[in-house]
């Protein structure tokens, strides 16, 4: 495709959405609270990470708290 195609494609691909806009806000407004509220759960889901996996509720991020106590590990430490 050439420059002057996908010019002329994107300025008819504008005016088509502030014509769509125009006659359907009333619509897609009507929409955004429930979609607010669909998107709830997809945020649970896929930015939360879940219940009970690793980052899960509770979960220190795979942190391994045993060995970083003075000693735990039986070991002497050279400070």
């Amino acid at each position: 495709m050439d420059r002057r195609f996908k010019i002329t494609l994107a300025m008819f691909a504008v005016i088509a959405l502030v014509l769509l806009w125009g006659e359907h806000k009333v619509h897609l407004l009507g929409a955004l609270p429930w979609l607010i509220l669909l998107a709830c759960p997809l945020i649970h889901i896929f930015m939360h990470g879940g219940h009970g996996g690793h980052g899960g509720h509770g979960g220190h991020g795979g942190h391994n708290h045993q060995a970083e106590k003075p000693g735990k590990s039986g070991e002497q430490r050279d400070d």
